[in-house]
Formats: C-alpha cells, structure tokens, sequence
C-alpha cells in the first residue's frame, strides 16, 4: 500500500505537469485557463502558436537553440579531454600531489555554481573574453564531478592487472590509456557527458551575465519571452506580447535535444551508474 501511495505522489508530482506542459500549446490562452487541463485543443490552434513563436523577433528562438547547442557541445567536447584523462590518472598512476589534487577536486564538487559566477565574471572581463562565446564554454568546461566520476569508475571498475599486462607487453602510458582503458570507459564517458550536456543546456545564470541579447541560449531566451507574457509581467510596455501556449511550445522546444539525447542514450548511462559499483 505504502509503494503506491508513493507511486501515486510521483505520478501528480512529476507526471501530470509534463502532460499539461505537452497539451498546452494546442490550445488557445482562453482554453488553457477556463478548459480542463488535461483536454487536448486542436491541431490548428498548435499551428497557429507555432507561427506566433516562429515570428517573434524573426525567429530568434533558433538563434537561441543554435547558441545552446554551440556552447554546450564546445564545452563537452573540452570536458571530456579533461576529464577523462585526469579521472584515470587520479585513479592509477602516481604522481607527487595526487592526495591533494584529489582532495581540492572533492571540495571544488561543494561550492555551488552560482557562488562561482562573480570572480568567472571577473576573470574574464581581466582579459576582454566577456560577450564571446568563451566566457560560457570555458566555465562550463570546468566540471570536477566528472574527474571524479572518472576517478571512481577507473578505481573499481578496470582491471589494473589487464593494464599492467598492457604494459608488460611493452606499452607506454598513454596507449595503455588510449588502447585498453579508454575502450572500458565508454559507460562512464557517456556518463560524464550527459551529465555535463544537461547541466551546461539548463545552465541560466552563467550566460545571462555573460552573453546577453542574440548570444543568449535557449534558457535565457525563455526568460526574455516570459517578460513579455502580460500575466507574468503586467507592466511590460513592449509591442509584442507572448501567450502562454506560445512559452509552453518554447520550453519543449528547449528541453527537447536532452530528452532525445537521453532516450539514445539510456543504456550507456544505465551501465554507467552501475559500473563501480562492485570491486574487481
């Protein structure tokens, strides 16, 4: 009895906003606050908020997503030459500081995001690379979750003997890294990338202070078009105003590559969470 209760509070908890979420651009703004919450509207009212999203600000959604896409793509790709590569040596191979190293990775996992924007900011103004594209890859490129998630999985789930045997046969370091580890992490790479792509995609704060206007990602976009929905904002003198099935059909729109990538992905990121788990 206790399972389904705790089933039921999910399922109305996290369930039903994203039904709503999913029915609400098929309906008028009228619909959607008079009609039952959970009815379905009409394909043409979908087509017309498509259109209403379309020409606002000659499709600036696109250059939203485009923007999303370029910094949470850059940054993964630099995030996992890092990451991976510091996770194996943190986990197996000595070096002078490793305890350390270590150590500072664990405490840097503590100190949420948001308190790191200011000094990021004031980094990066020092050397002109505010309002470009880098002041958001590198920030979301620094990601010790993953080093240590590498350092995790390379510390129970690879054989040291299979990378010792690699090195008896004459191979150097790194193409034991190449050649032995790097193919047993694929579960942990994915891991690793996912969770960096979903934390940079949903990032806010950082691109908001440092990219403002047409540089902005999606998530920044979808705050600009709900200053301009006349419920949320009352005072908002603008010419143009946003409906609220028109900001539903933005927000799937932003969240739907991560649900996709998730869904191609779900196996690796399944074997991933388990791997490590277990000693060699």
């Amino acid at each position: 009895m206790l399972a389904w209760a705790v089933l039921a509070f999910f399922v109305v908890f996290f369930i039903l906003p994203i039904v709503w979420l999913l029915l609400a651009p098929t309906k008028t703004p009228r619909q959607l606050l008079l009609d039952n919450p959970f009815s379905f509207g009409g394909f043409d009212t979908l087509a017309a908020n498509w259109d209403a999203l379309m020409t606002f600000q000659n499709g600036i959604v696109w250059v939203w997503m485009g923007n999303a896409t370029l910094y949470a793509g850059v940054a993964l790709v630099i995030t996992l030459v890092v990451s991976i590569p510091a996770g194996y040596a943190l986990a197996l191979v000595e070096f002078r500081f490793r305890s350390l190293l270590l150590m500072v990775t664990l405490v840097v996992m503590l100190i949420p995001n948001t308190a790191l924007v200011l000094p990021v900011f004031l980094e990066l103004s020092a050397v002109g690379l505010v309002g470009t594209p880098w002041s958001v890859i590198l920030p979301f490129s620094f990601f010790p979750f993953g080093v240590y998630l590498t350092y995790i999985y390379f510390s129970t789930a690879v054989s040291r003997d299979l990378l010792n045997a690699a090195r008896i046969d004459g191979a150097g370091e790194f193409r034991v890294f190449a050649q032995v580890a790097m193919p047993l992490a694929t579960p942990v790479i994915a891991l690793v990338g996912f969770f960096n792509l979903v934390a940079n995609w949903n990032n806010y704060f950082l691109p908001f202070v440092m990219v403002p206007g047409r540089k902005s990602p999606i998530q920044v976009g979808l705050a600009e078009l709900l200053s301009n929905v006349p419920l949320f904002n009352p005072t908002s003198s603008g010419s143009v105003t946003i409906d609220l099935p028109v900001l539903a059909m933005a927000t799937i729109i932003s969240v739907a590559p991560v649900l996709v990538i998730f869904l191609f992905s779900q196996r690796f990121l399944v074997s991933g969470l388990t791997a490590g788990g277990t000693k060699e």
